[in-house]
């Protein structure tokens, strides 16, 4: 259309990156997340109408119906997804995004011809490509259409060899002739390099794969700015690059894991999905009175949410138990820890879904001293963030992670469905403990039944 001038054009281009710089701000809390999200949602609708001002678009028609069509497809899915499958769907948000850079430039490899330029041609194809396929088997992991175990095969570090000089190859010979069939061939690559990125990777070191392949999304991204000569693209990415990398590098600071053993750890028996046996020890198990018991007549518990909680949407359930053991008296208080659930901050959302107030939330660091004067933790549908294996197991999946030290509580109260591991795979010493009680269940259930006891007392 070409309405807007070009000066008009920057303006707008600088208040959508500054939105998007605010946007980041206000998602590092969950004080002002919310609003945070609102504010990188506005900057998006206007980079999106400025470009139709200001761009001469052609095929027009053709644009606006693919607009429309995957405004309909992505609006109902992000509406009914679960906050368990969240990451999923920021994994697919992802790989759409890094398919799209590659198609991109692989479309304008033609229209170039400067070495320099080729190269960003190239490098978007390539982290493109990888973010793609690597994000597309996160989504089968997560999702349970694989299995969710690292899978390794007899010469596979050959064969992620051979690709990765392969692809080095192809990018020079594509950098230097332009060639579409050699184009072809390196997207190609990357679709695999992807695939077989990600394939060694297992447990709950996946939803950290997928942060950083969000960050490979973004740089490809950046360097579809270059090739397309478009300033906000090269913001936007950057930006999206960066946050993801510091992202990712807290998770994995928050599992006490460096990236190259996220990646590759399965190679030396490092990854966080164990066998994912079951003892046959017995466990000391209670009904929903007893529990009740415990935490009607204690001056201090310390709830500890899980994954279980977010799959049986028990959020509302733990928040109405905690206001009831708060009117009689008992100091009530969540135990956040970095990772648990999928991703970070997804206790903290789920929580704020229930209205649970911000301050009754506390972190890891925070609160581990603490737990020695707590008379009951109770463990909703946690598992490996209470697990004393990381500090006492150095053979263990998990050894090194930083957990929630409930086994310093009083009374240690979990609610588990089954007695199946948690994510990585590994059982749980401290259910075998004398001080630890079960409460078999889904979550929510036992919590309604746990909520009704209390009541009574």
């Amino acid at each position: 259309m070409n309405v807007l001038p070009s000066e008009a054009t920057a303006l707008l281009y600088l208040a959508v990156a500054v939105c998007f710089i605010l946007a980041l701000k206000g998602l590092s809390s969950p004080r002002t997340a919310r609003r945070g999200n609102l504010i990188g949602a506005a900057g998006a609708a206007i980079a999106v109408v400025t470009v139709f001002l200001s761009a001469r678009l052609e095929n027009l028609p053709a644009i606006l119906i693919a607009v429309a069509v995957g405004a309909a497809i992505a609006a109902p899915i992000a509406r009914r997804v679960h906050m368990t499958q969240m990451p999923q769907l920021v994994a697919l948000f992802n790989g759409v995004g890094g398919g799209a850079a590659a198609l991109v430039a692989i479309l304008e490899l033609a229209a170039h011809d400067g070495a320099w330029v080729r190269a960003a041609v190239v490098f978007t194809l390539v982290v493109g490509a990888v973010s793609f396929a690597g994000s597309a088997i996160t989504v089968a992991k997560l999702q349970e259409l694989m299995t969710t175990r690292p899978v390794i095969f007899t010469g596979m570090r050959f064969a992620m060899t051979a690709v990765v000089v392969a692809l080095l190859v192809a990018a020079v010979l594509v950098t230097a002739t332009g060639n579409l069939v050699w184009a072809s061939v390196l997207l190609l690559l990357g679709l695999a390099g992807g695939v077989l990125l990600v394939l060694p990777v297992g447990g709950a070191d996946v939803p950290i794969v997928i942060s950083l392949l969000n960050a490979f999304t973004g740089l490809a991204v950046a360097a579809s700015g270059v090739v397309l000569d478009n300033v906000l693209l090269l913001v936007a990415g950057t930006l999206v690059g960066a946050s993801g990398t510091i992202l990712t590098r807290a998770m994995a600071a928050a599992m006490g894991r460096g990236v190259s053993g996220i990646l590759f750890g399965a190679f030396r028996g490092g990854s966080t999905a164990g066998g994912g046996t079951v003892s046959e020890r017995p466990v000391r198990a209670s009904g929903p009175e007893d529990v009740a018991v415990m935490l009607g007549y204690a001056q201090r518990v310390v709830m500890v949410p899980g994954y279980g909680l977010a799959v049986s949407q028990g959020q509302h359930t733990i928040a109405e138990l905690a206001d009831a053991l708060e009117a009689r008296g008992v100091e009530v208080s969540f135990a956040i820890h970095p990772v648990a659930g999928r991703m970070p901050g997804h206790m903290n959302v789920l929580l704020a879904e229930a209205n649970v107030p911000y301050e009754s939330l506390r972190e890891m660091a925070e609160v581990n001293p603490e737990f020695r004067n707590v008379d009951v933790a109770l463990v909703v549908g946690a598992n490996d963030v209470v697990n004393p294996a990381a500090k006492t197991s150095p053979g263990s999946p998990i050894y090194g992670m930083p957990i929630l030290e409930v086994s310093d509580a009083g009374q240690v109260v979990f609610l588990k469905r089954s007695m199946r591991p948690g994510f990585a795979g590994i059982e749980n010493e401290l259910l075998y403990s004398p001080k630890t009680t079960l409460l078999f269940g889904d979550a929510k259930e036992s919590l309604t039944r746990v909520l009704g006891a209390v009541k009574a007392l």
